[in-house]
């Protein structure tokens, strides 16, 4: 295996007895090999950084990191310590855990690196590697044509997550009474794959030549990401820009910002029906000059959006590129150059006897996270019959979300240190909630 990486070097001398610890409290995370502690070098200063759990009441251990898909407020360590900051790294969907799209969950953490841009260590672009991937060249339209005359769709749907917050297929089924879509996932399944090969669902997980041509071929991809949230872009939205098939997007209500130009998708909620939008897209599939306007950002000089270069330049991490540290890597030598500077501001405050302030702890915001309560996908809530599996399962978990980030804070607040008291306070916040109405 590589040797794990150090970090870009600098010239902190102590010796490591000396650094400070930060612990990846999710283990599962700890993006060196093989051991469980390593130093790492970063710009500002050395750390140690560990996944032993045996230093988290240490008192060098100056943060604890966490996933957020790993993250569970009844488990969380307690008692909180004062000297220690907590750090969130959270790359994936907000479905993954919506304790923190809430206030009381998401300012548990002082750091953060999330999908969303105003975060602390901002994530959005996880999932493109950088402009020649949207560079690469579209299957030429008279193949795209010649495909269709076969019997296949303009529209392809790809899907085996089924019930998700963003409820996509109860969207997909009803455009599906107004256009043709082929459908060779596990939802909506209307089509087979032609091979087996294709068949085996690892092979559409990875970027595999054969899948990818096979797919390239159709003029639109629908690409509903499985919970709603600014900044949550995922392959479903990049991969076909990839590929030159022209994605139908829901999914973060910000993507125009961040789009090559003002040309390259086809917003779902542009559209005040399923029905408007197979319109639109069938007046598409039989206009191939119209259609084509939509990949002119594969064109020299098509990407014209300036945020989406700069952001893609400025970021410290790369995708699929060894000459960049990864972002689990960036992440912790962020933190580790933040608590070298919180622990140097507090040995000089000591100093001073008071006379330079002690530094003032950090808090995540709501908008690090912050994502909006799930709506159904077609139609209201109010439409929904009582039994209906989607309402009782992801509006009942964004609610209980909240009472748990607030239990959480709740304890931390009283210096709670016997976690099996979380469903107490859990009680409690029903108690008082349902008394309020």
């Amino acid at each position: 295996a590589a040797a794990s990486y150090r970090g870009p070097g600098n010239n902190d001398t102590r010796s490591n007895k000396a650094l400070p610890i930060l612990l990846w409290w999710s283990g599962s995370l700890f993006p060196h090999f093989p051991g469980d502690t390593e130093r790492i070098d970063c710009p500002r200063g050395s750390c140690l950084v560990t996944r032993s759990r045996r230093v988290a009441r240490h008192r060098r251990t100056k943060a604890l990191i966490f996933y957020g898909t790993d993250f569970r407020a009844y488990e969380a360590p307690l008692p909180r310590l004062p000297h220690q900051t907590w750090a969130l790294f959270h790359e994936e969907s907000p479905m993954n855990n919506y304790v923190l799209s809430h206030s009381p969950g998401i300012r548990l953490f002082n750091y953060t690196a999330t999908f969303r841009r105003e975060s602390d260590y901002p994530l959005t672009l996880q999932w493109l590697p950088g402009t020649a991937y949207l560079r690469a060249p579209a299957v030429p339209l008279a193949e795209k044509d010649a495909w269709r005359r076969k019997g296949y769709g303009p529209v392809l749907y790809m899907q085996s997550h089924c019930d998700v917050p963003s409820d996509r297929d109860r969207y997909v089924r009803e455009l599906m009474e107004y256009i043709q879509v082929d459908s060779y996932g596990k939802c909506l399944h209307n089509r087979e794959l032609p091979s087996e090969r294709l068949r085996d669902t690892s092979t559409a997980t990875t970027e595999d030549s054969e899948f990818m041509t096979f797919i390239a071929r159709y003029k639109f991809h629908l690409a509903l990401e499985n919970a709603i949230c600014d900044d949550y872009m995922t392959e479903k939205l990049w991969r076909p820009m990839h590929l030159g098939a022209v994605p139908v997007y829901r999914g973060s209500p910000a993507v125009r910002d961040w789009m090559p130009n003002n040309l390259s998708i086809i917003l779902i909620d542009d559209f005040d029906s399923p029905r408007e939008l197979a319109k639109y897209l069938d007046f598409l599939d039989k206009n191939g000059e119209e259609y084509l306007k939509y990949l002119e950002y594969k064109n020299v000089g098509g990407i014209k959006n300036q945020f989406l270069l700069e952001s893609l330049e400025k970021r410290e991490w790369g995708v699929n590129d060894m000459t960049l540290p990864n972002y689990l890597n960036g992440f912790e030598c962020f933190i580790c150059d933040k608590e070298n500077t919180r622990v140097r501001e507090e040995q000089e405050h000591k100093k001073s006897r008071g006379k330079i302030p002690a530094p003032q702890p950090h808090i995540a915001q709501f908008k690090h996270m912050g994502c909006p309560m799930p709506t159904p996908g077609f139609g209201s809530v109010e439409d929904l019959s009582d039994g209906d599996s989607w309402k009782e399962m992801w509006l009942q978990d964004y609610w209980q979300s909240l009472d748990q980030g607030e239990a959480l804070t709740a304890m931390i607040h009283r210096n709670e240190s016997h976690q099996g008291r979380f469903w107490d306070y859990m009680h409690e916040i029903f108690r008082k909630r349902t008394r309020q109405h």
